[in-house]
């Protein structure tokens, strides 16, 4: 059956028909001829949002690192299956093969087992894009160990905070890392966690950077020499088709980070199919996204999607802006790549830089382009198109969240008329949904709504680690049997969907609903902006009125700022309307982001009410000190 890889529009149409009115046999058909079991299941699907409690595959027995390492072995045991590029790209490429990384993966499985670790047992990963980082995720899966990847940028208090809350026992990190030009003190920051998590029993340091760092006797242990004496056979845990693969932390809208759940069956089924189709991976491609390991992208757009499909995925240490702002298209051309997904806040700061690093290197393999993490604003993409595509190589904006395990709502590259701005149409088996403040469904198209889902997919998280309560109000309590994504959405005159931001992100002015997506797209077709973010923030009159951060390309110092507003709201007028115009415009040098890139909107609505007291922990940002002049140029 060709329902594994679409290849037409057609066919698109047939076999999403087929998924949404005959889901159980359509995803039984995808697990029982695309992957290996050790027990098949006694039943396909049973789901109740109300609860909510998703079960599929119910009772298979299976190990997900059987389906992206053993069962290559014997056909592709010499392909590359991870391509490591360094920080540094003086240091030599690492090309490990399917043979290679089953080894490496069973060794480290072995010091796992031999430091005590069982099935079930919760393991933080606090690593640099390393390979080990993907070997040691790999590893806790052999055992059965539920692995809690946590970004190798986030503080001590992040990391001890996460640690505590799924009650690990181990955690894996390494001497430092290398981020472009600066070394980072990874093992210092674990230790300073670890003071406050009484639970942890072992450390393993795997070495990057060759700094001397403390060990602490009885706990620490150089990751090698224990590596070396491994045994290199391991077989793999049988695990439930329900049991936890992995927990991954979300930063939640309020206090404490939710840790999604996943499991084993359903979200090897959904991450490898969603790549095969939404990059049309081919046999000898090489494909890259650009994301960490330390987010949902990562875990299934470069280890468990592409292995489980027996791909080339590369793993790139580095940033987009070290030695230089070529250094992603020089990786392009070194190992010929062909499908490259990052996000758009990397598409804008390219091109800021202008096309002259573009221009350089070669570009002729890529065949696919994606775009990952937030919608992607029209002038941005017509620039990746361009530039990076030399519009031969469709644009894949793709939605979803950590929440759903996988990719949602996205244009299939050669199959999929794209639309810039928009997320285009459901992926097979996705009912999505658009619905009203008053908890009805709004049909149609050209309408615009809060974006839902009614039925489940397999990849969809089973619960919140140790808060089911939590996961029930924060997903399913706002609407009626559906999950609530928390985004909002239109749909447009042929049913394409643009995702315009979360909801707490649309804005009411003087009763009109304004997405804020939309309004940062006009300001940023200005020539002079950078970037954008719009909130909202008390008025008498409107109720809402909407306050605008700007990043000026240059320094912005010559321009006169009085003109530059004046310009900015033309702008918006004539792309959106008067309604739209925004009552106050701060000029920043910087806007607060997450480590993955995403504007954090919630700190720039306290600022803009001026709630300055109420700013939260700001210290896992990307760029914590931009907050602090935002507050002292307040309008």
């Amino acid at each position: 059956m060709s329902n594994y890889h679409i290849k037409q529009f057609e066919e698109y149409f047939q076999v999403y028909k087929k998924s949404v009115n005959q889901p159980e046999q359509f995803w039984e058909e995808i697990a029982e001829e695309h992957f290996v079991w050790r027990k098949k299941w006694s039943n396909v699907l049973t789901w109740d949002f109300t609860k909510p409690e998703i079960k599929w595959f119910e009772s298979a027995q299976l190990n997900i690192t059987e389906n992206c390492l053993d069962r290559h072995l014997r056909a592709r045991g010499n392909k590359t299956a991870i391509l490591f590029e360094p920080n540094d790209p003086n240091e030599q490429a690492e090309h490990i093969t399917y043979t290679q990384l089953h080894e490496r993966v069973c060794k480290f499985a072995n010091v796992l087992k031999e430091k005590g670790i069982e099935k079930g047992d919760r393991v933080c990963i606090y690593l640099p894009m390393i390979p080990e980082l993907a070997i040691s995720v790999l590893a806790c899966a052999r055992i059965g160990a539920i692995h809690s990847v946590i970004f190798a940028g986030f503080s001590s208090t992040a990391l001890s905070t996460r640690i505590n809350d799924c009650d690990a026992k181990m955690v894996i990190t390494s001497d430092g890392s290398y981020r472009g030009a600066k070394t980072i003190d990874l093992k210092g920051i674990v230790d300073e966690a670890l003071e406050d998590c009484p639970n942890i029993e072992s450390v393993l340091v795997a070495k990057r950077i060759n700094s001397t760092i403390d060990m602490k006797e009885g706990r620490d242990y150089w990751l090698q020499p224990l590596l070396d004496k491994a045994h290199q056979v391991c077989d793999a845990e049988i695990m439930d088709a329900e049991d936890p693969l992995f927990i991954l932390y979300t930063s939640g809208s309020t206090g404490k980070p939710k840790g999604m759940m996943h499991t084993s069956a359903g979200y090897m089924v959904y991450s490898a199919y969603t790549f095969k189709n939404v990059f049309q991976y081919r046999d000898d491609d090489v494909y890259w996204c650009t994301a960490d390991i330390g987010w949902i992208t990562g875990h299934s757009y470069i280890v468990y999607g592409p292995l489980a499909n027996g791909a080339t995925t590369v793993m790139f240490e580095g940033v987009p802006s070290y030695p230089d702002f070529g250094r992603f298209w020089q990786i392009v051309e070194k190992h010929k790549v062909n499908q490259f997904y990052t996000a758009p806040t990397a598409i804008r700061a390219l091109a800021k830089q202008g096309t002259e690093l573009v221009e350089k290197y070669d570009l002729s393999s890529l065949k696919v382009l994606g775009t990952v993490g937030e919608p992607i604003n029209e002038e941005a993409w017509h620039w990746y198109n361009e530039n990076i595509g030399k519009k031969k190589s469709p644009i894949v904006d793709t939605w979803w969240q950590t929440e759903t395990g996988g990719i949602m709502i996205t244009p299939i590259p050669y199959v999929t008329p794209t639309k810039p701005t928009y997320a285009t149409l459901p992926f097979i088996g996705i009912q999505p949904a658009l619905m009203d403040e008053n908890g009805k469904e709004i049909k149609g198209n050209q309408v615009e709504g809060r974006l839902c889902i009614k039925f489940p997919w397999p990849g969809i998280a089973r619960t919140i680690w140790g808060n089911h309560q939590r996961y029930k109000d924060t997903y399913f309590s706002a609407f009626e049997n559906m999950y609530f994504s928390g985004d909002g959405a239109l749909r447009d005159e042929v049913g394409y969907y643009r995702i315009t931001g979360r909801v707490d992100d649309v804005i009411i002015v003087s009763g009109h609903n304004l997405g804020t997506a939309p309004i940062e797209d006009a300001i940023n077709e200005h020539q002079a902006v950078a970037e954008s973010a719009i909130v909202g923030f008390p008025h008498d009159v409107k109720g809402n009125a909407l306050y605008g951060y700007v990043t000026l390309k240059d320094s912005g110092e010559s321009r006169n700022h009085d003109n530059l507003r004046k310009e900015i709201n033309q702008l918006i007028t004539d792309r959106i309307g008067p309604i739209a115009k925004l009552e106050k415009i701060q000029f920043t040098n910087g806007l607060p982001k997450t480590r993955s890139g995403k504007i954090m909107r919630r700190i720039l609505r306290k600022i803009a009410s001026n709630e300055t007291d109420q700013l939260g922990d700001t210290s896992t940002l990307l760029n914590p000190e931009v907050v602090e002049s935002i507050i002292e140029n307040r309008l």
